[in-house]
């Protein structure tokens, strides 16, 4: 086809639009093909990408206004041919397709073209149990499992029992063997999770095996904190671990640090293996340690200057010294953390070098279920510094995993 019949025919296909925008106001026409206009489409990728209900900790409602501007100043020719292609898979493809899950691609295709490895697009199944995570809780029973392969034997184990559970409070132990559900026989975890959480019953039957003894119980579903905080106390050391900074980390913490005698007098805060989750979260737990009115992190987006956080409450329990203890595992909301302490409060950092992931991500729930992540921001230290791709180096390097929580409480005392 020429040029000029290529241009002549776009012409005639926006004269098109421009007829059916008119013909709409004065009578519905129903048609066996499906076809949609420029304006149309702008509508349904707007309500399915961007009108989104917010899970995370950085809430997106004050982008809105901003991309919504931009939105409205692009011309029509920068979507037009992918109007032109949108209607052409769905009236023209041999086979029917699914225009919701058409779109949808066309979002995940945005987001992985980035190439950055924090922004991206995350299925239902996926989704569900990182909003589980980042929430710290659920309806469920209160147990953590896992299926276990042994030699020609497939089982699911009891990991973990939460504080308070159904779970606990019906004697559940950890490794013991759940065998049936409803007096079904069970050997995937996921299975069974997803029979609890997803399932229609407020009560479900539990078999389980302990010292070759089969019971069963009958739990009903609840609302379960999931555990992300756990205490010690080593003579006037106190010790919490925190695994991921959720929506009730800050509540757990308080917990602990409530429940030290009045001899505890230093802190060491265990961030191994901690790989982030809430922004909010990472700034109310360092909020609890940082005398008010000293930053907590710095945050710098794009062409802007970078806007400092401050603690607002107050201490909340004071120390004589804080150690925090982290390794390479250590990220995002652990070394926001784990800085805010060290240059605010002059914590001591023990172990090995962290992770070093100084970026920023907003989330947002499509409404199909899945989720889109973004890259929004980096991270800066109080002091302003920037640990993206570089990490923590601790002030006391121990790299034998077993002596680093000795080390980090002789550093404490």
């Amino acid at each position: 086809m020429k040029k000029e019949e290529i241009k002549e025919e776009k012409k005639e296909t926006k004269a098109k639009v421009t007829r059916k925008k008119t013909e709409k106001k004065e009578s519905e026409v129903i048609k066996s093909s499906v076809e949609f206009s420029l304006i149309e489409v702008i509508f349904i990728v707007l309500i399915t990408g961007i009108a989104v209900s917010v899970a995370s900790g950085i809430i997106v409602y004050n982008n809105y206004d901003r991309l919504n501007k931009q939105i409205i100043t692009v011309g029509n020719d920068d979507l037009s041919e992918f109007v032109e292609n949108y209607n052409k898979i769905l009236n023209n493809y041999v086979e029917e397709v699914d225009k919701d899950k058409l779109i949808e691609a066309a979002i995940g295709g945005m987001y992985n073209y980035i190439g950055d490895e924090y922004t991206m697009f995350i299925d239902n199944d996926d989704t569900s149990d990182l909003q589980e995570q980042l929430e710290g809780e659920y309806t469920g029973i209160g147990i953590e499992i896992s299926t276990v392969t042994d030699g020609n034997k497939t089982y699911v184990r009891v990991n973990q029992v939460f504080k308070n559970s159904p779970a606990e409070k019906s004697g559940i132990k950890v490794d013991d063997i759940i065998t049936k559900i409803d007096g079904e026989e069970v050997k995937d975890a996921s299975v069974l999770a997803d029979t609890i959480k997803k399932g229609n019953k407020d009560t479900y039957k539990i078999t389980y095996l302990r010292n070759g003894k089969e019971e069963t119980l009958t739990l009903k579903r609840e609302r379960v904190l999931i555990n992300t905080v756990h205490s010690e106390t080593y003579d006037n050391v106190g010790y919490i671990k925190i695994d991921t900074f959720s929506a009730t980390t800050e509540r757990q913490v308080i917990e602990c640090l409530d429940g030290f005698g009045k001899n505890v007098n230093s802190l060491v805060i265990d961030l191994r293996d901690n790989t982030g989750g809430f922004l909010d979260s990472a700034y109310t737990v360092s909020d609890l340690f940082v005398e008010k009115g000293k930053v907590i992190y710095q945050m710098k987006e794009r062409n802007s200057e970078a806007v400092l956080y401050r603690a607002n409450n107050g201490v909340h329990r004071k120390f004589n010294k804080i150690v925090v203890l982290v390794n390479q595992y250590s990220a995002s909301a652990s070394e926001i953390l784990a800085l805010a302490l060290k240059e605010s409060e002059g914590a001591t950092i023990v172990g090995t070098k962290t992770y070093g992931k100084g970026t920023v991500q907003e989330t947002g729930v499509l409404s199909s279920g899945a989720m889109v992540k973004y890259t929004k921001a980096y991270w800066l230290s109080p002091n302003g510094n920037s640990i993206d791709k570089e990490g923590i180096k601790p002030d006391i390097e121990v790299l034998e995993v077993d002596k680093q929580l000795d080390s980090a409480i002789k550093a404490a005392k």
